[in-house]
């Protein structure tokens, strides 16, 4: 995609293109995540990097190895202890 130029409007909004939104899957209303890196203004939603998150995640996960039971498994050894 080709830089688009923009300027910062009346109480600092800027408005995203149609198209760069479309790329990245942006909906009206959805959360988004503004970041600061290498002097750039870094945009993506948060469930992108929820995404990312997992995948980081299967990445260092055994297939078949339920994290969840995992961890109810020890909140409930806690509560019995306590």
């Amino acid at each position: 995609m080709n830089d688009v130029y923009a300027r910062i409007g009346e109480n600092g909004r800027i408005v995203i293109p149609a198209a760069m939104r479309e790329a990245l899957g942006i909906m009206p209303g959805e959360e988004l995540v503004l970041r600061i890196q290498d002097d750039e203004l870094r945009i993506t939603t948060m469930r992108h990097r929820i995404e990312r998150a997992r995948q980081l995640v299967r990445r260092h996960v055994k297939p078949g190895r339920s994290l969840v039971d995992e961890l109810i498994a020890e909140r409930r050894k806690a509560a019995h202890r306590e």
